[in-house]
């Protein structure tokens, strides 16, 4: 019968069930090996990743240090008052909501002048970079006034006179 002349029958001194067996033996560890060499190398990548992730950590740890320290009140009340001669709000300032329209009704009165104090190296002003390269900025266009013929553009009017 067929099964058994597959089991019987021989091919150059060898049985075919033998030489299939072999055939499939040789698939197999070659299969393996390849999946081996697969996964080490996914292995070496995973590890490239996780040097990235440990990388990045450090750096939003660095940049959260630098924000805390950019945003210290001390710190920008010093550079405030430093660099924009700004002080803290007086108390006298502050009101309610129900004063408001007192306060929008009151004159306005020009504070007194400063006596002028000694100008040391930390309070001077920096003069501007005189070498810069930059175009000095253009005054801007005064916009025409608004036509008061709706169909025609105030544009337009302007250009005509």
């Amino acid at each position: 019968m067929i099964i058994s002349e597959i089991f019987n029958r021989r091919f150059r001194g060898f049985r075919v069930i033998d030489l299939v067996a072999l055939t499939v033996l040789l698939v197999l560890a070659l299969a393996s090996y390849a999946f081996k060499t697969f996964a080490e190398g996914m292995g070496a990548d995973t590890a490239d990743v996780e040097t990235q992730i440990a990388q990045e950590d450090r750096r939003i740890r660095l940049l959260k240090a630098e924000i805390a320290h950019l945003d210290d009140p001390g710190r920008i009340e010093r550079l405030s008052g430093q660099y924009l001669n700004l002080q803290a709000a007086d108390p006298k300032q502050e009101t309610t909501a129900e004063a408001l329209p007192q306060v929008a009704l009151k004159p306005i009165t020009p504070a007194a002048p400063k006596p002028a104090a000694s100008a040391t190296p930390s309070t001077s002003v920096a003069k501007p970079d005189t070498t810069s390269t930059t175009k000095p900025e253009t005054p801007a266009k005064a916009t025409p006034p608004a036509s008061p013929d709706p169909t025609v553009p105030a544009a337009s009017k302007a250009d005509d006179t």
